[in-house]
């Protein structure tokens, strides 16, 4: 004979998940990256949330007639920058797994409309 599904159990685990990918995610958010571009004559700093903290510009590339080229390093340091901290967020969710595919839920077990997970019996609304 086998043991029956135990619905509470699964929600107890994806809580446990859901908590440790909210810790992995604030520990990226609290890590700072840094993009760069022209070699590093444009530095832009980045918390791991996409947060701007600093941006740097090498003086030799201020040259008031060509506003166009440093606009353009600036932009590609910003881009490097936030693909910097998009990696560092699926670094640390990385081995966590994807909640939103846990077998057997379909929508119930307190899944709330915005993908939350509440405990099973709760029926407050969702944040």
């Amino acid at each position: 004979m086998s043991e029956p599904f135990d619905l509470d159990a699964l929600m107890q685990q994806a809580l446990a998940m859901q908590q440790q990918i909210a810790e992995a995610q604030e520990r990226a958010a609290d890590t700072e990256v840094v993009g760069s571009a022209g070699g590093g004559s444009v530095s832009i700093t980045m918390t791991g949330a996409g947060e701007v903290t600093a941006v740097r510009i090498a003086p030799e590339v201020v040259d008031p007639n060509d506003v166009e080229l440093l606009e353009d390093l600036v932009l590609a340091a910003v881009r490097d920058a936030t693909q910097r901290a998009a990696q560092l967020q699926a670094g640390a969710l990385g081995g966590l797994g994807d909640l939103g595919n846990l077998p057997g839920l379909g929508g119930l077990g307190g899944l709330g409309g915005t993908g939350e997970l509440r405990p099973p019996g709760d029926e407050s609304p969702p944040r």
